[in-house]
This record gives C-alpha cells, structure tokens and sequence, in this order.
C-alpha cells in the first residue's frame, strides 16, 4: 500500500485520535477503508458542497469505477450494495425516499413520542426491579441498546421473539472487524429473516411501517423490486437501531463526565436538545460513512482532483470536532455553545429522514433517566472501551452507580 495512503483501524481503538490524524492531512485526504482507497473529506463544508454536487453520487452500481471486484471479495460490501435509498441516485432516490417519507411526517413523530416515553419507562422499571443497590449497572446493555430495538421493532411490526437476533445481525453490519466470509453468512441469515418477515406481513397485515411498505410495493406493479423492499426494510430497522444507541451512550457519557453540563440542564440554562445537539456534533454516532462516488471528475480548491469513479468517504465524526468550523474549543462537550449545528445525519437530499426521532429517542431517554436517578455517577470500574468499528462511533458498555437519594432530599 502506498505510504501516502492513511489506513482506518478496524479496530477504532482511538477514534478521537484517528480522526485528529485525518483533519492534520488535510481537508481531504486518501485512506485505506479495508483493502479499498478512498477519498476521506474532514473539513464540514466541503463536505456540505460535495453533499449539494450533482456530481457526487451514492449509487456504487451506477458510478464506483471498481464495483463488480469491490462486492465480491469486500467485507463491507453490503454497504455499497444495497438496493434502497441509501445507495439510490437522482429520480430512483426521490422514488424510493418517497415510499418511506410518509412514515416521518412531524405529525407521526408527534404521535410516536409517547410510545418511546412508555418504553423509556418499562426499561427503568426493568433496572429498578432487578439491579444492586450499590452495584455498577451497564446502562449501555439495560437501556441504551434496548429502547431504540423495541421502538424500531414496534414500529416496523417485527415480533418481540426477534429482537434479540435482529440487534446482534445489525451490530455484525456496523463492525469493521469481521471477515467478508463471516459478513457474507450474517447477512445471509438476515436477508432470510427479513424474507419471512415481508411474507409474514403481506399475509397479515397489521397498522405498522412494514405492512404499509409491503402494501406499496405491491400497488406499485413491480416498479418496486422484492429486492428494493427487503433492501429498505433493512436501512429502516439498521439506521434507526444503530445511531441511537450511539447518540444516548456518547450523550450520557459526556452528562456523566462532565456534571457541570448537566446542572446547566438543571438550572434550566439549557435544554435536552441542546444536550443531544452537542453530543452528536462531538461524537457524531456514525464516524464515518460509506462511500459515495465521483461521477465526472471533481477539481477542489486545493488543486486536488477527485477522478470519475474515485470513493468519497464522508468522516463525520472528525468534522463534528473541526477548528476552523467550532473553534479552539471544538473538542469540549459544552452544551451552552452556540454553534452546534452539524453533519451527523447527513445534508442534502440523502438528509436521514429519521433524525426528528432519533433526537426526541435521545432527548426522551436522557431525560428520563437523569429524573430517575439524579445522583448516578460513573462506576470507578468503568473502562472507557470503543466499540470495534470504523464506521459506529460509541462504547461498548457504559457502567454507572444509581447513587440513592439523600436522606431528606426529593430531587
């Protein structure tokens, strides 16, 4: 491999300072993303015009210079391979995006606030009932991971049986540290489960997202493939599963370690959203996001010239933590900045669709969780461990003491 070219650790065991070491190579630099060169873009607003370029494209099938080799032997295939809206370009992403946008309307986001504050409930009850007095809890495991795989799989319908095997399919996708083959067998595993689950629904159909994609699939006379179906399925139930774990992990990592924030909540100087605001600009949940490509040749403004074909990886993670967009301070969690607007659900026309519920997802549990245990502290025990991706930006596990109140004290 060419010297010049930065290789991505699988393991992610520093992303804070992997992306450091991006941003210090420039805007725009080459990386090695598992055996694939690509053009990895640190800088928030060139990223935004890249995003706006009618020249840049996310469907591999119509522009990656290299698909056929890259799909056959690349453990991170699938990721370029999918047939939705994640990959779709020009008129097929505003069709396929258009099945789905109805699902995300604010008036349905209102509605399914409720659902999530119930759930957010019965999972502190569940820690209530069954945790030590004293004793550290992983609030990754009881909670963080568990709230957006039940909201998810209530909203698509997905029977409680699956759950758990869903989210362990899903975390298989996200990890940057399996082998093509063992990547190959999970999705194979997933693709039958989600075959199922379409017949399961097309034959009983019931008031949820699946049944109402199935039904449009079927009312489009096969404009929609099976295919394109399945595909879309698995964005809604990965996307929604993966980055909200991330946002309520990193968010109640930063509240823990950083209590000064957390009082500015408290005394009302700031709100939740702006504590979801500034986790997922620090820790933006996915780091980095394969890929998108160059159609026609791209010249930049430092003379770099991106070739028709060339990967473009979009890192998220180390322009939510740029200098010259956030200033000296950009690697401070501080909820009280002014400027947090940023890049973590995207921009331009493949903006997540999903990010008005992954923010009231976040708001909802943080909240909820510092009004039930407003003493919890950080476990002397804990070990800050990343999990083993590239692309997924959070932690392993996240062990907190549920301090009891005060004797005497209602807070």
């Amino acid at each position: 491999m060419d010297s010049s070219v930065y290789a991505l650790n699988p393991q992610a065991p520093d992303r804070t300072g992997e992306d450091r070491a991006l941003r210090e190579r420039g805007p725009i630099t080459r990386v090695d993303v598992l055996g694939v060169e690509a053009w990895a873009v640190t800088d928030p607003k060139w990223l935004r015009e890249l995003f706006k370029d009618p020249l840049v494209s996310k469907s591999a099938r119509e522009h990656c210079r290299d698909f056929e080799n890259i799909v056959a032997t690349w453990p991170l295939a699938l990721w370029v391979s999918v047939e939705n809206m994640f990959t779709a370009y020009g008129t097929d992403h505003r069709r396929l995006r258009k099945l789905v946008q109805k699902a995300f309307t604010a008036r349905r986001t209102a509605a399914m606030i409720p659902v999530i504050e119930s759930i957010a409930d019965e999972l502190l009850d569940d820690i209530d009932a069954t945790h030590t007095p004293g004793e550290p809890v992983d609030l990754v495991a009881a909670y963080a991971r568990r709230l957006p795989i039940l909201f998810i799989c209530r909203l698509m319908g997905l029977p409680e049986e699956e759950h758990d095997r869903v989210r362990h399919l899903a975390d298989v996708i996200f990890s940057t540290s399996y082998s093509w083959e063992e990547q190959k067998a999970s999705q194979a595993e997933l693709y039958a489960l989600l075959s199922d689950f379409v017949a399961l629904k097309r034959e009983n159909p019931g008031d949820d997202l699946t049944s109402a994609l199935v039904a449009a699939r079927d009312d489009e006379d096969g404009t929609l493939s099976e295919k394109q179906l399945t595909d879309t399925l698995l964005l809604m139930i990965t996307a929604g599963f993966e980055t909200t774990v991330g946002l309520i992990t990193n968010a109640g990592f930063n509240l823990l370690t950083h209590p000064e924030e957390l009082g500015h909540v408290r005394a009302g100087r700031a709100t939740w959203s702006d504590v979801v605001e500034e986790s997922l600009r620090r820790d933006a949940p996915i780091a980095n996001l394969p890929m998108r490509y160059a159609i026609e040749d791209i010249d930049l403004p430092d003379g770099t010239v991106i070739r028709a074909g060339d990967p473009i990886l979009p890192c998220y993670s180390a322009a939510g933590r740029h200098r010259g967009e956030y200033g000296a301070d950009a690697d401070q969690f501080l909820v009280l900045r002014v400027k947090k607007d940023h890049l973590a659900f995207g921009h331009g026309a493949h903006l997540c669709l999903g990010a008005p519920l992954a923010r009231a997802e976040g708001a909802i549990a943080l909240s909820k969780f510092f009004e039930r245990y407003p003493h919890a502290r950080l476990a002397d025990s804990h070990t800050r461990t990343p999990v083993p991706s590239f692309i997924s930006n959070t932690l392993t596990r996240l062990d907190v003491v549920l301090e009891p109140l005060p004797e005497g004290d209602t807070q």
